[in-house]
């Protein structure tokens, strides 16, 4: 009941509610305060016909208050109107809670009268005087009665009684026999406070008693408190008791208010029903609420949670940080250490070779300067002839000694500089550059089922990345499964977020799944989503595909050529799977043309009859006999032909594979095409000499039906495992099911259980219209 208490306090004092009075806007203010913060306003600018202030929210015009504009101040504080006796410069307090509140204003003595007529009363308030709401800042003039116009919250009084009463002293048990202990549970049944020993000995959980409900002292205490119900008085008629309601002006009122107030025309009802009423509303509204409060409470664990993993995730991360630059600490050191070997293997180089030289050069020179002081004393000697004896060899010599320190001998062999430089630029340059990147797969995407549906044999899906996610997405990968719980296929790769894909079997549930992708890898599957085409394959001729000499009208269900060669049109649907029956009916018929009714490839050829190519499998039919053709190649001539109102039916039953050709609800000639399988599209060739020709009806035959049921129903998985706890077989199981196919009654008994009919005008009937139920369709 903590949180309970900032509803308990004045806006105005910041206190436990004294006295507290009901404001028009729903607001409660102590009466004390509403007196304190009360604001003469000037005669000239009251309003001309003044309001009752406990009249009712109809009476208490916000918009014309808001207009006014009497006391709003910058700091939407309290403010008056300067100038005037009554609220003048008088500085003014603040509340607790921060609302600013004006002393009382120094008001006139009150009259003999009012003495004389009130004995004991409050002093009258003054004429014209001015209240406004601390909470929504509304303004509003008060009448004649003042603060007494407005109705006391009696219930707000004694839940703040109650809740006060509640922070008193501890209670104590009721069964202790001396000094009786702090009681802690309190029995609502039995009506007694125990301690825990008196609880165990006098209240054991078991038999009757296990049934009673223990609540704490407290919760105990407010429950058992009862007083007696106290009656209220109008406010404006203060000897009757409020016994009915307003229900316009949504208040209590009293009989005088309805034959003499401005009630007696309003709706009216007892007041003990709206309380019934209102309380159930209020346990509705609190039911909510409650879900909601609930709701919060699981944010605030998820939150707080939350709080945990981010703190453990930034420590973990902050120790990957550490080391990843550790590391690039480490290999930079190793660097550092190659380099400076190299720099040392070049400096002793250097040294060695300078070292070298320099033993060489002093070897040399002292061999020279040997050489030169022999040469020296020889020129000494005064003996010509032992002179001559060695001169030539000692010339020859000293020639051959200056010639070997001329070849370079006196020039360096290696520099004192060291030809190394270091190139940090680019590792400076990345270091600064060195920031994070996203490195993360994606999350799962989200898939939106309130976009995702189905249209015929067509499904959209619409899927995007979760709220809080900031990591970087490249694409999509959209998966679906064959549509008979088989292996998941790639169907889109790519950027967009919303994808039709079309072509799909009818009647049947795909299972489909997305995946996003960036840089990093693929992202974890979205949930799955089951996806049921329609059962029943319906379809129109495709303008889009269509010959240009081709003509459509009636929403694309009747077709006409102006051109003398045949030409093709094709339905806006292809059949894969199942057995799919449709008709068309020939409107007018002239000069014995050959209009041809088959199935055909999506690139089938459109400006040559259908048949021509291999793209198309064909019935072409004149006024008297009929060929079916493939690949140019013409078979099966059969009498019969068509003429105007002929109806001509095609039924593609893809469980046999065949290809099957009726007139006028008679099958014409042999099974056409056998070997059926892959995608068809129904189509017509014609010329100009057949009027038109209108597409009459559609059926398809459902086929087995238990396996998409449990896949519909999400039972498969559960069926499966107790058919298999019995010892047999699912699949067998399926195997045995009747397929809801032909029967020996023909197209005419399957039509009434798996086909509609919708009558599209009167020459054109659209629905599972059967050549043996057609007219009787038609007429119903």
């Amino acid at each position: 009941m903590d949180e309970m208490e900032e509803e308990l306090k004045c806006p105005v004092c910041g206190s436990f509610f004294r006295e507290p009075i009901i404001l028009p806007c729903s607001h409660n203010i102590c009466l004390a305060c509403a007196r304190n913060i009360l604001v003469q306003t000037p005669d000239a600018e009251s309003p001309q016909s003044s309001r009752a202030s406990g009249s009712g929210v109809s009476d208490y015009d916000y918009l014309d208050l808001d207009k006014m504009s009497l006391y709003s101040e910058a700091d939407s504080g309290y403010g008056s109107y300067g100038g005037f006796v009554s609220a003048p410069t008088t500085p003014c307090q603040k509340s607790p809670n921060g609302v600013r509140v004006f002393p009382p204003a120094v008001l006139q003595p009150p009259s003999q009268h009012h003495l004389l007529g009130h004995p004991g009363s409050l002093p009258p308030i003054p004429r014209n005087s001015c209240l406004t709401c601390p909470q929504c800042h509304r303004s509003l003039i008060l009448d004649e009665r003042g603060l007494r116009g407005f109705a006391k919250n009696r219930v707000l009084e004694g839940v703040v009684d109650r809740y006060q009463q509640s922070k008193t002293a501890a209670l104590k048990c009721q069964l202790c026999e001396k000094s009786p202990k702090e009681a802690t549970v309190m029995c609502e049944q039995c009506d007694v406070f125990y301690c825990d020993p008196c609880r165990l000995r006098c209240h054991p959980p078991r038999g009757p008693l296990a049934k009673h409900r223990l609540v704490p002292p407290a919760q105990g205490r407010i429950s058992r408190r009862t007083s007696p119900r106290k009656i209220s008085t109008c406010t404006e008629h203060e000897l009757e008791n409020l016994s009915m309601y307003c229900v316009q002006c949504k208040m209590p009122v009293c009989y005088q208010c309805l034959e003499e107030g401005k009630h007696g025309t309003h709706e009216v009802k007892a007041l003990g029903a709206m309380w019934k009423l209102h309380k159930g509303q209020l346990s509705q509204a609190l039911n909510i609420l409650s879900d909601r409060a609930t709701e919060a409470k699981e944010f605030l664990v998820q939150l707080r949670n939350m709080v945990q993993h981010i703190q453990e995730n930034g420590v973990e991360f902050e120790a990957c940080l550490v080391a990843q630059c550790d590391a690039l600490i480490d290999a930079l050191n190793r660097r550092k250490a190659q380099l400076l070997t190299r720099v040392n293997n070049e400096h002793e180089h250097k040294l060695k070779v300078v070292r070298d030289q320099i033993s060489h050069c002093t070897v040399k020179l002292r061999q020279t300067t040997g050489l030169m002081e022999y040469c020296l004393e020889v020129i000494k000697e005064n003996d010509p002839s032992g002179f001559l004896q060695i001169s030539d060899a000692l010339i020859r010599r000293v020639h051959m000694t200056e010639g070997q320190w001329g070849k370079g001998t006196l020039t360096p062999r290696m520099t004192s500089d060291f030809d190394l430089t270091l190139d940090s630029g680019p590792l400076l340059q990345t270091i600064h550059q060195l920031d994070f990147i996203q490195m993360k797969v994606p999350s799962a995407p989200m898939l939106q089922l309130e976009e995702c549906c189905t249209i015929n044999n067509s499904a959209t899906l619409s899927w995007k990345q979760p709220p809080l996610s900031t990591i970087a997405v490249d694409g999509y990968i959209l998966e679906l499964d064959d549509g008979n719980g088989g292996q998941f296929r790639e169907v889109y790769v790519g950027t967009e977020t919303i994808c039709t894909v079309d072509g799909l079997h009818y009647n049947s549930t795909y299972m489909s799944r997305v995946k996003a992708f960036n840089a990093s890898g693929v992202g974890q599957y979205s949930k799955t989503l089951a996806m049921q085409t329609s059962e029943i394959a319906w379809f129109t001729f495709d303008p889009a595909s269509a010959h240009p000499d081709i003509i459509l009208s009636n929403d694309n269900l009747t077709v006409t050529c102006n051109s003398y060669d045949d030409r093709v049109v094709m339905g806006n649907s292809g059949f894969s799977r199942g057995v799919h029956y449709w008709e068309i009916t020939v409107d007018r018929y002239d000069n014995h043309p050959d209009p041809a009714f088959g199935v055909a490839r999506g690139d089938v050829l459109k400006d040559v009859m259908l048949g021509k190519d291999d793209k198309a499998w064909a019935m072409y039919v004149d006024n008297n006999r009929s060929w079916f053709m493939h690949n140019n190649s013409h078979t099966n001539r059969t009498d019969g032909g068509v003429n105007e109102e002929a109806t001509v039916g095609v039924l593609l039953d893809f469980t046999r594979g065949v290809l099957i050709f009726l007139i006028n609800d008679e099958q014409q000639g042999p099974v056409a095409f056998e070997g059926i399988e892959g995608i068809y599209y129904p189509a017509v060739s014609l010329n100009r000499n057949v009027q038109r020709v209108y597409y009459l009806s559609l059926e398809f035959y459902m086929g087995r039906t238990l396996q998409n049921t449990m896949i519909n129903l999400g039972l498969q998985n559960a069926c499966d495992e107790a058919i298999y706890q019995l010892g047999l077989d699912m699949e067998d199981l399926e195997e045995m099911e009747e397929d809801a196919g032909l029967g020996n009654g023909g197209l005419g008994r399957l039509a009434g259980g798996c086909c509609w009919l919708t009558r599209t005008g009167s020459l054109l009937n659209l629905g599972g219209c059967c050549p043996h139920q057609r007219e009787e369709a038609v007429h119903h």
